[in-house]
């Protein structure tokens, strides 16, 4: 966290660098912002500063309607207080206090006893766990009700609440107001209706390198349950018993993707919405990752060149972990040949106003199923077949999960257990499935050859320098360090 000098420095400058670093609450107007607020800079004498949202609101200051500090990027965990952290907010999202009864049940999940998750989450956001995601669902109901018509029924459950009059409650003591005034105010013309889809803004920090993350998910596409067209990104969705699309497009001038989907998926939108800020890498923090890296003689050029480059992630943890598997020892090209063959035959049909787009994923209880010869008759060799179906076993039985609770180290050591998958298919699923920054495949060849043909201990060795950020090494390496052909 910044000091409060340089932090006023930054407000005044309105630098979208600091955007989601931190919020400034004002004394005299009881409302907080983020540093790049329009409004007129408030004096530095009637400024707080605050390093989550959280932490305002719980100060009893109330989100500025023109700024839209629900709109904020997050940040990148570095540490295991921040890991813990980050960790609660991704549970939070996919439903953990909703399913989980007590702090202690929910705290046996990291491991922790319920005082020490409680003292993680209060040193690192200024908030106790529940207030945590009392802000986290009042922040996303602010969002719906200013950019989409949707109903206010459906806002209320869609951010968590289990009755409309507690919403109502809720939303009146935190705001002081309802929220159809809320809307009136933003939207004066809007009216409630029933729609087939709604569309959100999901922000980031730039720069940020569309062209780049669009293209290497083209060319890693799952055909009929991915499709990329039009400069947007589409894909079908299940999540628990909801079913239906999202389209994913640029809004430079906004520094935000936008966010169409499908109001099936309204009842599920907090798991949606997070799951596309890991496929999309939208909390990085590309300035404090490039001042480390870019400091390498090595990678320095290729951030000058690229300096937007992100780590794509995956929508679904499990869905890249069997694409890992099939990329094993073969062309990308043919991997993922062999991933939409899979999905062509395990996927669940589904209809889209799209043809190219058609098929859910296959899940692990889909492939649990199947025996070694389904899966072999698609053209994947038995090896691969034994180590996908051992793996759709295991995450069927609970036993492994990619939900963002298991710190990477364990999950790697349970991915290494299985026959089949060795360290390169680990620490590529710990790339991009676990979101890990600092995962290094260093036996992956393209790496070796573009550092110079090295071996995978020498590239182990080489890769010290660029820790905590060796992910986005990697990305750098893979697009920028490429040999000249012969």
């Amino acid at each position: 966290m910044f000091d409060p000098d340089t932090a006023y420095q930054a407000l005044t400058s309105r630098d979208s660098r600091f955007d989601g670093v931190f919020f400034v609450g004002v004394t005299s107007t009881g409302i907080y912002c983020r540093p790049i607020c329009p409004v007129k800079a408030p004096m530095q004498k009637n400024c707080l500063f605050f390093a989550s949202a959280e932490a305002a609101e719980k100060a009893h200051f109330r989100p500025c309607m023109r700024c839209r500090p629900e709109l904020a990027p997050g940040s990148a965990p570095v540490d295991s207080h921040h890991r813990i952290a980050d960790r609660l907010i991704r549970r939070i999202e996919e439903g953990l206090l909703e399913e989980q009864e007590t702090l202690a049940a929910i705290a046996a999940e990291f491991n922790l006893s319920a005082r020490q998750l409680r003292r993680v989450v209060q040193q690192e956001l200024g908030v106790s766990p529940l207030e945590l995601r009392q802000t986290r669902r009042m922040l996303l109901a602010k969002q719906l009700l200013t950019e989409t018509t949707l109903p206010v029924t459906e806002i209320a459950y869609a951010s968590g609440f289990r009755s409309l009059r507690r919403f109502n409650d809720v939303f009146q003591a935190r705001y002081r107001m309802t929220p159809s005034r809320l809307r009136r105010q933003n939207q004066p013309d809007a009216v409630s209706t029933l729609q087939e889809s709604a569309e959100l803004r999901l922000s980031y920090r730039p720069p940020y390198d569309w062209e780049a993350m669009l293209l290497f998910l083209q060319q890693h596409i799952m055909q009929e349950v991915e499709w990329v067209h039009d400069d947007a990104y589409h894909r079908t969705v299940r999540l628990g018993a909801c079913r239906g699309w999202v389209r994913v497009s640029h809004l430079p001038q906004k520094q935000a993707l936008l966010v169409q989907f499908t109001t099936t998926l309204t009842p599920v939108l907090p798991a949606l919405l997070r799951r596309l800020r890991d496929l999309f890498d939208l909390d990085a923090q590309p300035l404090r990752i490039r001042e480390h890296l870019g400091q390498d003689p090595l990678l320095a050029e290729s951030f000058e060149r690229y300096p937007g480059l992100r780590v794509p992630g995956a929508f679904d943890g499990f869905e890249l972990a069997v694409r890992a598997i099939l990329g094993q020892q073969v062309t990308v090209k043919a991997g993922t040949t062999l991933s939409s063959r899979l999905a062509g035959r395990f996927g669940e049909p589904l209809t889209t106003p799209w043809p190219a787009l058609s098929r859910l994923s296959p899940t692990p209880a889909a492939l649990a199923d199947a025996t070694i010869d389904d899966i072999a008759g698609l053209g994947i060799v038995s090896a691969r077949s034994h180590a996908i179906l051992s793996l759709a076993q295991i995450c069927a039985s609970g036993a492994l999960r990619f939900n963002g609770v298991g710190h990477p180290d364990i999950v790697q050591q349970q991915l290494l257990a299985l026959k089949g998958i060795g360290p390169w298919t680990a620490s590529y699923i710990a790339m991009r499935a676990l979101r890990w920054p600092d995962a290094f495949p260093k036996e992956d060849i393209a790496i070796r050859n573009n550092l110079g043909g090295v071996s995978a201990k020498v590239a182990e060795l080489m890769s010290q320098v660029w820790r905590p950020w060796r992910s986005y090494a990697v990305l750098h390496i893979w697009k920028s360090l490429t040999p000249p052909k012969k």
